[in-house]
């Protein structure tokens, strides 16, 4: 079970961008995660008229390691680790620090 999952807000924890929250717009595979305004980059894009693509530089969203981004908890205000509990015999998310349920 992922603890991290697509619509998640989540913090940053290290590089460049330490500190900045995003939602998870997907995960890329087992490690990687796409963060909505998070890890942007230049990319130098060829023009492609058969696909309606105008050629120049475009902003690019790249994956990000899970391992350093943290769930973000809207009632403390802080980053929080995710634990997997069974729950009526079912596998539940739930933070750490607080104990609240995520919703799956």
């Amino acid at each position: 079970m992922n603890k991290i999952r697509k619509g998640d807000e989540v913090l940053v924890l290290n590089g460049k961008f330490k500190g900045k929250k995003g939602v998870v717009l997907s995960r890329v595979n087992d490690e990687y995660l796409l963060v909505e305004g998070v890890n942007i980059v230049k990319k130098h894009q060829k023009p492609n008229p058969m696909k309606g693509d105008v050629g120049g530089v475009v902003d690019k969203t790249m994956p990000i390691h899970q391992s350093n981004v943290s769930l973000f908890d809207k009632e403390t205000g802080k980053p929080s680790r995710v634990a997997v509990k069974k729950v009526d015999g079912k596998s539940v998310r739930v933070l750490v620090k607080t104990g609240a349920q995520l919703a799956n």
